[in-house]
This record gives C-alpha cells, sequence and structure tokens, in this order.
C-alpha cells in the first residue's frame, strides 16, 4: 500500500460563515439554495462552480476569488435547457477535469482545445426528482457549455444504482478516463447510496467496473452506514485520494477519506475529516459534499453546510425555508 498519511489531510481551522449563500431573493438561480463547491485555479484567479436551486431544480453558476476566502458571484453559467430535453428541469455541474495533484496548483486542463466537464440531471421538477442521468459538458471559455447526452443511465446499472445516479468526478490518468460516481439504489423510501466507476478511453464508450460499487456503506451504527457519497479524487504522494461524505442513521452528513493505489481498489480511513458542528452553528446538519484546492502547499477544504432555519416562519429576504444550505470551507 502507497505511503497515506490522513493528519496531513485535515483542515482544523474552520470558517464561522458560509463563504457562498442562497440570493434568498426570487427569480435567482440559487434562490433557496447553495450546493456542490468545486473549486479549481484558471490563469490569474480561483474559481468555483456551484449549483443553485430554485425550488424548480438545479442549475449551474461561477464564483471567483483571489484568496480563497472571499468570493464573489459571477453569475449563471448553465442554465436549463428547452421543454422535453434532458435538462428541461436540472443542469447540475459537479467537475471540470484538472491537474490531478491534490497539493499542485488546481489548474484546470485543456484537451483537444476544450474543458471537460460532468453534469446530472433530474427528469422532474422539485428536489432531485426522479433518477438522474450523468453527462459531459464541453467549454471554450467557461461560460458557455455544450452538453452531450447521458453517458450514464441508472436504467443501465446494477441493483445498487438502478434508483438514480448523483454527483459525478472525472479523472483523465495515463490515457483513461475515470468517471466516478455516487447512486442509490432504490427511489422511494429510505434508500442507500455508494460509490461506483465507469472507464472510458474515448470519452463516448463507457464501461461500468465490474467491482462496483467501490465505496460501500459500512456496517450499522457507522458515519456511512445510508450514503457513502460524493466522489472528489486526487493524486497523493503514490497513490489516490478520494474525499467523499457519508450519511449516518444518526441523521448528519460528514466528510471523510479513503485511499487506493490503482484508482480501483479503495480502503477507507474511517477518519472524520469535517465533522458538523455545534446547535447554531452553519453546519450543525451536514458538512458534506467535498471541494478541495491547495494554495502554498496547504489545503482548503470546501464543503456545503446545513442548518436550520432559526425562524423557519420568517422570510429570509424573498424566500421561506426550512433549512439553510450554503458552501463552507475549512482550512489548514
Amino acid at each position: 500500500m502507497s505511503p497515506f498519511d490522513v493528519e496531513k489531510l485535515r483542515t482544523p481551522h474552520k470558517i464561522a460563515h458560509l463563504v457562498l449563500s442562497p440570493s434568498f431573493q426570487m427569480d435567482t438561480f440559487e434562490s433557496h439554495r447553495i450546493d456542490c463547491p468545486n473549486p479549481f485555479h484558471y490563469r490569474d484567479s480561483y474559481y468555483m462552480t456551484y449549483v443553485g436551486w430554485d425550488s424548480i431544480g438545479y442549475r449551474t453558476g461561477l464564483a471567483s476569488s483571489q484568496d480563497l476566502l472571499t468570493w464573489k458571484k459571477e453569475g449563471l453559467i448553465l442554465d436549463r435547457g428547452p421543454r422535453g430535453s434532458l435538462t428541461e428541469f436540472n443542469a447540475a455541474m459537479t467537475n471540470i477535469i484538472r491537474d490531478n495533484d491534490l497539493f499542485g496548483p488546481g489548474e484546470l486542463r485543456i484537451i483537444d482545445g476544450r474543458f471537460i466537464g460532468t453534469y446530472h440531471a433530474y427528469p422532474g421538477a422539485g428536489y432531485e426528482s426522479g433518477p438522474a442521468i450523468i453527462g459531459l459538458c464541453f467549454s471554450h471559455d467557461l461560460r458557455h457549455w455544450e452538453l452531450t447526452g447521458p453517458v450514464l443511465q441508472a436504467k443501465d446499472g446494477a441493483d445498487w444504482e438502478r434508483g438514480g445516479l448523483y454527483k459525478s468526478w472525472i479523472v483523465e490518468h495515463d490515457g483513461i478516463y475515470y468517471l466516478f460516481y455516487n447512486a442509490k439504489n432504490q427511489s422511494e423510501g429510505s434508500w442507500n447510496e455508494q460509490i461506483g466507476l465507469a472507464t472510458s478511453k474515448d470519452l463516448t464508450t463507457w464501461n461500468r467496473y465490474e467491482g462496483n460499487p467501490i465505496l460501500r456503506n459500512g456496517p450499522a451504527g457507522t458515519f456511512d452506514d445510508r450514503f457513502a457519497s460524493d466522489p472528489c479524487v486526487f493524486r497523493y504522494g503514490n497513490g489516490w485520494v478520494m474525499f467523499y461524505f457519508g450519511l449516518s442513521s444518526d441523521g448528519h452528513a460528514r466528510n471523510s477519506v479513503a485511499f487506493s493505489d490503482d484508482l480501483l481498489h479503495w480502503t477507507k480511513s474511517e477518519t472524520i475529516l469535517i465533522d458538523i458542528g455545534g446547535p447554531g452553528s452553519i453546519d450543525s446538519i451536514y458538512a458534506h459534499k467535498p471541494g478541495m484546492i491547495a494554495r502554498d502547499g496547504k489545503l482548503y477544504h470546501f464543503y456545503c453546510a446545513v442548518s436550520p432555519n432559526p425562524n423557519p416562519d420568517q422570510k429570509m429576504g424573498q424566500i421561506r425555508t426550512g433549512e439553510i444550505r450554503g458552501i463552507a470551507l475549512a482550512h489548514q
């Protein structure tokens, strides 16, 4: 097994406020919730794609920063599609291919003259309604994206993923594209989510790994006994790390990490890297959905923080919501 020092991955300094918050204004794509941080570097700035929810479905926005601490919203970059399209209700981009090194610059890669990203889309209106598909998207400027049809669909998968697909993460290594994704075993009731893998040499033909799911739920009572979700994969030393979150039967979500020598076989660290906060904190319910980048040799661990609205019967801006969901940060 490759050397793996989990202590170097800890980010003990939590920022007490959200670095990106919903607008709470009607007719904006992030009116109700902000989710799925994906930070990277391009040219002279840091950027982050994120997903906004407006009570109809997901759309994707971009934010920029010079220091990874203060963020400016740049607006919508991936909108919903026309009526009858796969993205009629949802267009959630979750990853763009970047350099693989966890402690590298986080620079985006241009492949055949384009940026390459992944997205998922649910077929119905509402919050994650129906079994989502996963597709690819391409851009020359980060602001305008061309979408492919689905490269993975739940109906083509095994029982563990038949309920629907979720967040994906794409890595290119030695001429092979690795598409990590999480999925659920059923679409209704109390389901389980686990992480699988598909590979391709040409971005067109994809083959699910025969050893799926590569990251499974833990036994009853562990932090990931219900969900092992939202993979985020990087080179670390001579091996690989996968940041992910676990949802426990205690009702809380927390970020952890697993490691691998070959991108196929993974071992959980069982270490909680980002735990929930106490009552009144921004992450008292969930601290999950990791997004990682390094600067000057130090890690910045972005995540989705969820807390109850302390005044659920009062509007925040123009919106009435039972929870506050946005992007938080912990760093070294």
